[in-house]
């Protein structure tokens, strides 16, 4: 598959200091045609200055840039053919939505009838039919967050940019627009890079992701790759709430941790590794069966429950579907382990 992006070696340095920090340390990437890909990490990890690379609104200090196979690195952002989507909107607040989704059109010389006609259909394509004469903020949150994304769909870009577009919407509408995202992405068959902190979302979303941290990509591969096979403590710990345990490899290949042994999917070297689990993977039993526990703490979420127990680990902390037999403060329980949402990584 072609790549629509792709990174060669890109870096970036703020400022003349060639000693000061890099922001990206020689990133490279290709985001395939027809895909969406996200860039995930924490604050201050790159992936934001990355984007902004891509878009044309920062200038890398080294290495390429290119949209679908053209080195675009010393083009501006008019030049790219790339519609970026921000995390606030920026919508004009004196102008209607068809005025606000036809605006980038009419800059472009596109006449004012075959605009706002293109905006209207666009409009549509984003669910707003009966909404062209609103103003900005006679819409909610959500509408808005639709007008953005279609004056960002009417320039029919080669590749379309979204930065936290969703940081600023509430749970239930945030579910409801990443899966509105998702659809008309893959039904426009658009090539996205999105950017988000938000691991929920990037698994959501994305065909791929890659994570970043600290300026350097951390792992790259599918959701479910990032997931189930984290490549190191960081993404272990970052991917979905994963508690970290130190544990042994002994020298069958088998991993200690406590009284409980797992067999790794992909082979580990004999010696100090750690083993990652996410809250779900818990299945609590009676005591003396697994790794005995004490409930310390326990949080009703409606859908089931959140325990944190006290064991020869440390504190473990499990989600458990389970509302039919609610524990009580003080309980022992027996805790084991599913074969899914357990893995094993080197110790870094």
């Amino acid at each position: 598959m072609s790549a629509g992006i792709e990174l060669r070696n890109v870096s970036k340095r703020y400022g003349d200091d060639p000693a000061a920090p890099a922001a990206v340390r020689g990133v490279s990437f290709h985001v395939p045609r027809g895909t969406l890909t996200t860039i995930l990490g924490p604050s201050g990890c790159g992936k934001t200055t990355t984007l902004r690379m891509i878009a044309g609104l920062e200038s890398p200090t080294g290495g390429q840039v290119l949209i679908d196979g053209q080195d675009v690195t010393a083009l501006g952002p008019a030049q790219r053919n790339v519609s970026m989507m921000f995390q606030s909107y920026a919508l004009f607040p004196h102008m209607d939505v068809l005025e606000n989704v036809s605006y980038g059109l009419r800059m472009s010389g596109v006449d004012k009838p075959s605009a706002l006609r293109r905006a209207a259909d666009t409009l549509r394509n984003v669910g707003l039919v009966g909404y062209d004469l609103r103003l900005p903020s006679e819409l909610s949150g959500g509408q808005q967050q639709r007008v953005a994304l279609a004056r960002a769909l009417v320039l029919e870009p080669a590749v379309l940019l979204f930065d936290e577009p969703l940081s600023n919407l509430d749970a239930r509408l945030r579910r409801e627009m990443r899966d509105e995202i998702r659809s008309l992405q893959q039904r426009l068959q658009l090539t996205v890079a999105y950017v988000t902190h938000d691991q929920s979302e990037a698994l959501a979303v994305s065909d791929h992701i890659i994570v970043m941290d600290q300026g350097v990509i951390a792992q790259r591969g599918t959701p479910q790759e990032l997931y189930e096979s984290p490549a190191s403590e960081f993404v272990a710990g970052f991917m979905g709430e994963a508690m970290l345990f130190p544990a042994r490899v002994d020298d069958s290949g088998a991993v200690t941790l406590g009284p409980l042994r797992i067999a790794p999917r992909q082979p580990v070297p004999a010696g100090s590794v750690k083993v990652a689990v996410r809250p779900e993977a818990w299945h609590v039993g009676p005591p003396g069966h697994g790794l005995n526990g004490r409930l310390a703490k326990l949080a009703y979420l409606g859908s089931g429950y959140e325990y944190t127990f006290e064991t020869e680990l440390g504190p473990v902390f499990v989600v458990s579907p389970d509302v039919g037999q609610v524990l009580s403060i003080g309980s022992d329980v027996g805790l084991q382990l599913a074969p899914h949402g357990v893995s094993v990584v080197q110790e870094t």
